[in-house]
């Protein structure tokens, strides 16, 4: 008996419980090294998501070069994850690691500004239209740094975010939509902050909601994605920016839009392409080719707040509560200059977003082969599956067209035949090496996994 998306649960179970076996087989010196990390790290990885695969252990790394992963074990992969964003362009890229080699020999950090600044604020201000910018070492310090402004431009505390929303690890953000009530998000400690005081969540495309929840005039910010994508795309509804803004401008709240993921829009993400016209701006993963950056830009006017707030007074330390010893390092600024300057280029994301196209009618072609009610949606480079007749609305509706256990059986299948796709849902990343063969070798695998799931 099939289930309301089209596929019977007993054939997912057993296509798990083999796909696992098969793992195990495939996969024993990453087992070995998982035991022997697991003495000295929880789950035997640094970070607790590397464990998050949908395999018995994670895949041990040996090597990364373009969109070609090796691991320990000698199995390879056409990799669709690309780090989640952080390799958007692609691993090991020549041009940015022989940027940084040279950088590394002349120095990494030293708390000095280096003549690279001005390339990268340059390029920042042309591609994105916000007039000023600072570094952070991560999307979610960039994140929390622009709340920071904007609660001290504003006065307010509150800040406002989206049901399925994901801005990175910043504790007032870590909430949700239960019965129309917000909650701590499950799985997250509320870490000692009133989030009553803090913060306010309403769903993503409702505009009586989010008028409502900023009538009062104590939010702060509204941050988010112009396009939500850590719970499933979702995408904005038409005229729905349009309120977003002129709601904000109405009631004195500033618009910080976070493209660290829909940044696989264009080349000046999708404020560019949209036409977008925020206060504060958020990018980070990528846009260093790897090395850890980010950056948040703002208005001028927020820029004059920035900078009365940090200003030198009499000489005494302020360290105002922005940034970090290795914020705006000389290395990262390298980086991240020759990825804006050779990398991010009109060219790279031409290539990437025809072959996105491709990856999206290869998916289309399989579902409409077997009438399954599921949807594939595509955002410049990025593409992904879910399992509904239609994108979903809101992140509540996101959250409920998700089939775990059937995604785990499709990773693992593609996973176990050398394609890899983000392990949190069904999302690929096309980068500058990425070749159709490697798109095709999606396609082809995905239907076979398709056909044993419906057979």
């Amino acid at each position: 008996m099939t289930s309301g998306h089209g596929i019977d649960p007993a054939r997912v179970d057993a296509l798990l419980e083999a796909e696992t076996a098969r793992f195990e087989q495939c996969h024993p010196l990453s087992r070995q090294l998982n035991e022997r990390a697991r003495a000295s790290m929880p789950r035997g990885v640094p970070l607790h998501w590397m464990a998050n695969w949908p395999s018995p252990y994670p895949v041990y790394l040996a090597e990364a070069t373009g969109t070609t992963l090796t691991d320990v074990d000698g199995n390879s992969y056409a990799d669709f994850c690309l780090g989640d964003t952080g390799a958007m362009f692609g691993h090991a890229n020549p041009v940015v690691a022989e940027a940084v080699r040279e950088q590394v020999l002349r120095g990494s950090t030293t708390m000095l500004p280096t003549e690279d600044v001005i390339a990268v604020g340059e390029q920042l201000t042309r591609r994105f239209g916000l007039p000023y910018w600072q570094l952070a070492t991560s999307a979610t310090d960039a994140n929390r740094f622009a709340i920071r402004i904007a609660r001290i431009a504003t006065g307010r505390d509150k800040v406002l975010v989206f049901n399925g929303k994901y801005h990175g690890s910043v504790d007032e953000t870590q909430v949700a939509l239960r019965d129309g009530r917000m909650v701590p998000q499950p799985g997250v400690a509320p870490n000692a902050v009133d989030l009553d005081h803090t913060t306010k969540v309403v769903e993503f495309n409702d505009v009586p909601a989010l008028e409502q929840a900023l009538a009062g005039e104590d939010v702060a910010c509204v941050l988010a994605e112009p396009v939500m994508t850590n719970v499933g795309v979702v995408p904005a509804e038409p005229g729905y920016h349009d309120a977003l803004r002129e709601l904000t401008r109405r009631t004195g709240t500033l618009l910080l839009i976070d493209e660290t993921h829909t940044i696989s829009t264009g080349p000046g993400g999708y404020t560019r392409a949209h036409g977008l016209d925020p206060d504060l701006f958020v990018l980070g993963k990528s846009i260093a080719g790897g090395v850890p950056a980010a950056v948040y830009g703002m208005t001028e006017r927020v820029a004059e707040v920035f900078l009365r707030y940090t200003a030198k007074d009499d000489y005494r330390i302020s360290h105002a509560g922005f940034g970090g010893t290795l914020v705006g390092n000389a290395l990262t600024l390298r980086a991240m200059r020759t990825t804006l300057e050779q990398v991010m280029t009109d060219d790279a994301y031409r290539h990437m977003a025809a072959l996105a196209e491709r990856f999206d009618a290869g998916v289309a072609e399989v579902i409409d082969q077997h009438r399954l009610p599921w949807h594939v949606t595509r955002l410049g480079a990025r593409v992904e599956y879910l399992f509904s007749p239609r994108a979903p609305r809101d992140g509540g509706e996101a959250k409920r067209f998700r089939v775990p256990r059937l995604e785990a059986a499709i990773h693992l299948y593609l996973l176990n035949r050398g394609v890899l796709l983000t392990p949190f849902h069904n999302m690929a990343l096309m980068c500058p090496a990425t070749t159709e063969p490697d798109v095709d070798i999606h396609s082809a695998v995905f239907a076979e996994c398709v056909k044993e799931l419906v057979s």
